[in-house]
């Protein structure tokens, strides 16, 4: 698969979606020439937002009515929106760009599900890349859309420079069902639906979750008041330019605090391990020593003759004593 560099720095959405394509691909030959691609990329970082929300909430329909206010005052908009991905088939839904029809028809906006195959935190394993190729292709507002709400769900944060929480008007026992993991790093929890007869119970839900994040402050992270919970009302456009002024104002701060800066520094760092625990799962995996006796320790695992710690032990001893091991 041939990429026009080129192409890709002026922003063709053709040159972006196969780029990301040859960074998704796990065959060794396409990693290489990944890693090639990324190396020779233009830094344009733009600012990068998570999104995350409980089951039936809005969050595609946040993110169209969110990304065309934000082309309307000349933004570029990059959406990466992660399917789940069945641990059975491997099968995905990939319905977002049927779910956001007016954003996915911009010329201005670019969206692209993947599957989140067996990452946790409902992010693809090359999200990260497929983030700093947006950038390059000069998107200057990336959006990545995380499936589900659970405690694994933070590791978005972990890759983006703010995190949002959407949740519907409900308050109490929705409260309770939210991890608190993902509370404590949420930047700001977005109320959806806050209009028709749900706006007045929705109002009351923002006090009560602004009453929450009272215990959850990042004290010297964030300037008073942040954590926040806002109203919002995706189908008729009510509050997003608000939520949208308040982003702005935190990234801003952390901009001008060095927190940003920082805070990349260490997702990087993050990066590279995660990196380095996935590249050696995946050799030992492939390790001939290994794969010869890896049924049997199974077995024996399964029938009880060993237990599985004892048998991890025999499984590593295998790979680290393989002939040619350096």
């Amino acid at each position: 698969m041939n990429i026009d560099v080129d192409a890709l720095v002026a922003g063709e959405r053709r040159a972006l979606a196969r780029a990301i394509t040859l960074i998704e691909s796990g065959r060794p030959q396409d990693r290489e020439r990944a890693r090639a691609l990324i190396a020779t990329l233009p830094e344009r970082p733009a600012l990068r937002i998570g999104l995350s929300g409980t089951p039936g909430v809005g969050k595609s329909t946040f993110i169209e009515a969110f990304g065309l206010m934000l082309i309307e005052q000349g933004h570029r908009v990059a959406v990466l929106a992660v399917d789940p991905s069945s641990a059975r088939s491997g099968g995905s839904i990939l319905g977002d760009k049927t779910r956001m029809e007016q954003l996915s028809r911009a010329p201005e906006a670019f969206i692209r599900p993947s599957p989140s195959q067996s990452a946790l935190g409902g992010v693809a394993r090359r999200t990260r890349e497929a983030i700093r190729l947006c950038e390059a292709a000069g998107y200057d507002i990336v959006l990545v859309e995380t499936v589900g709400v659970g405690q694994s769900e933070t590791m978005v944060a972990d890759m983006t420079d703010l995190f949002l929480l959407l949740l519907a008007p409900a308050g109490g026992d929705e409260l309770q069902g939210v991890k608190r993991g993902i509370m404590e790093v949420a930047d700001l929890l977005l109320i959806n639906k806050a209009d028709g007869d749900l706006r007045t119970t929705a109002i009351r839900t923002v006090a009560d979750y602004a009453g929450a994040l009272r215990l959850l402050r990042k004290r010297g992270q964030d300037p008073e008041g942040w954590p926040k919970a806002l109203p919002v009302s995706a189908t008729e456009g009510n509050g997003l330019a608000e939520a949208w002024g308040q982003m702005q104002q935190l990234a801003q701060w952390r901009k001008d605090q060095g927190i940003l800066d920082s805070q990349r520094r260490a997702q990087a760092l993050g990066w590279f391990t995660q990196e380095l625990e996935a590249g050696l799962l995946q050799r030992f995996r492939a390790d001939p020593s290994v794969a010869s006796k890896l049924p049997q320790l199974q077995a024996n695992v399964t029938d009880g003759t060993l237990t599985p710690d004892a048998a991890a032990d025999l499984a590593l001893d295998l790979f680290l004593d393989a002939p040619n091991r350096p």
